[in-house]
């Protein structure tokens, strides 16, 4: 008789995420560099111009830095924190997991704001968590009652609370008043505040200023503000304390040197990441100018990414892959009438508007 492993292993699905599937692409005859993806939130101008020369300067014939130093001290020089706040990751994914696996015990309730990013429940199924979620309303424009979810947290003594901020899919972001009010209610929780998009987020305020409260984690993503997808690079902001306990579950070299080149290559480019944003902004704004001219007005958004509703998420992607477009069914989200578009250029976004009025006639 086989081994089976954990029931919480047994039973887990995996979670549906944007970007390509290589088989799918494979059998419609499309090459991955042929489409037009706008189903990954991140930056579509590619990585700083010096990120891929710098990698010529790369040891690849030795074990990274398991303790990521150079790159922790660039941010926080850019960052203004201290480096001892700082932990790298394999993308804010692992970080998610690294947090879940150091803080949540068998039967610790976990709460997760619905829709959100799928990762965060998956992590709490591996650590076995009881799991509830507070969902968000539809006829609001997904839009958190702060006092209705302070309640709610006290209601349910949550070990771990998950917040993504701006959240992912809706775009919605919440103010520092809503969170140090979250902050107040959950004394004995901690809260892990993905800002995995705040670089592309209108009028952001610093979340970073709160850290130092002992129960409060920030993620953040190099890999969407630098378009490094292919390297996977990101870090948690959190007390020294938290930080500590972090790097006793974190793997040896979990960010390879390549990675950690990349990313301090990165932030040296402080002009880069402001001109993209620039570019994503005026992006955005056409098109969705254009797709409220087409009869499907994007929700609120203070993100870059927003939601448009088409009827059917999946037939609707599947018209546009046809065409070499890829949007994101949010069918993974509980939203399958729902679409979640990012901005690229102002031409590839033409490119996208033309699609949309063919399989719309």
């Amino acid at each position: 008789m086989p081994l089976r492993p954990r029931p919480e292993i047994e039973n887990l699905e995996a979670c549906p995420h944007g970007g390509p599937n290589y088989a799918e692409l494979e059998r419609m005859g499309f090459a991955p560099e042929d489409v037009l993806d706008f189903s990954v939130s991140a930056n579509p101008f590619g990585p700083p111009p010096g990120v891929i020369e710098s990698f010529k300067t790369v040891a690849v014939d030795r074990y990274p830095d398991s303790d990521s130093a150079k790159l922790r001290r660039a941010l926080a020089d850019k960052l203004q924190i201290n480096t001892n706040n700082i932990i790298v990751g394999n993308g804010s994914m692992e970080l998610i997991r690294i947090v879940a696996s150091a803080y949540i015990d068998r039967e610790d309730t976990a709460v997760i704001v619905e829709p959100t990013f799928g990762e965060y429940e998956i992590a709490c199924q591996i650590a076995g968590a009881k799991i509830v979620k507070f969902k968000l309303r539809e006829d609001d424009d997904f839009n958190l009652n702060v006092d209705d979810f302070s309640e709610f947290v006290r209601d349910n003594r949550p070990k771990a609370i998950f917040l993504c901020n701006p959240n992912n899919p809706t775009g919605q972001y919440l103010d520092r008043s809503t969170i140090e009010q979250i902050l107040s209610v959950c004394q004995d929780s901690l809260l892990v505040l993905d800002e995995a998009y705040i670089s592309f987020t209108e009028n952001p305020w610093r979340a970073l200023d709160l850290v130092n409260r002992n129960n409060l984690v920030i993620l953040r993503s190099m890999t969407k503000d630098y378009a490094l997808a292919g390297l996977r690079l990101g870090y948690a902001v959190a007390s020294p304390e938290i930080v500590d306990t972090l790097r006793k579950v974190c793997s040896p070299w979990n960010v390879n040197a390549v990675a950690q080149c990349a990313g301090v290559e990165a932030i040296q480019d402080s002009g880069y990441l402001r001109q993209c944003q620039n570019d994503i902004r005026k992006a955005g704004d056409f098109l969705k100018a254009e797709l409220t001219q087409l009869g499907l007005k994007p929700l609120p958004s203070q993100a870059h990414f927003f939601l448009i509703k088409v009827g059917d998420a999946a037939k609707f992607r599947q018209a546009l892959l046809r065409y070499g477009i890829m949007v994101r069914d949010c069918t993974s989200f509980g939203l399958p009438e729902y679409t979640r578009i990012a901005p690229r250029s102002v031409p590839e976004c033409e490119i996208l508007i033309g699609a949309i009025r063919k399989i719309r006639e």
